[in-house]
């Protein structure tokens, strides 16, 4: 198969499954937090390697390092955090991330709240469309 065959949900499964250590782990659950969050999320893949999970813009992404796992969200300084999960990107005016280390317990019903929130978002500051007059 040519790498243009291959949809980014491919992409994402292959990238999960070669980092074979907690942190494919936690993609994989963050994955499917974000699915049972927002059955309609379109999975993309950009920047050279970059799981990014988006529905009417950008929720998030998911970025793979040596010692995290990273969930940025494009418009998390926007979106209200009463659980706290933001530790990362505090000092921006507009992305916060979430980074995710080995053995970290993901608060499940807590992030289903953020990415559903970053959806009501994105879905609020879209141009409507039709006419005006």
């Amino acid at each position: 198969m040519a790498d243009a065959d291959i949809t980014a949900s491919q992409r994402i499964d292959a990238r999960i499954a070669e980092l074979d250590d907690w942190r494919g782990e936690t993609l994989a659950q963050i994955r499917a937090v974000i699915k049972r969050a927002d059955p309609e999320v379109v999975e993309e893949w950009k920047w050279r390697g970059v799981p990014v999970w988006s529905h009417a813009g950008m929720i998030c992404t998911g970025e793979t390092y040596k010692a995290s796992v990273k969930m940025t969200f494009a418009k998390g300084a926007a979106l209200p955090d009463p659980s706290g999960l933001f530790n990362s990107s505090l000092e921006g005016n507009t992305r916060r991330a979430i980074d995710f280390h080995e053995g970290d317990v993901i608060d499940e019903r807590a992030l289903v709240s953020l990415i559903q929130s970053a959806v009501e978002l994105n879905m609020s500051s879209k141009p409507r469309s039709g006419k005006r007059g």
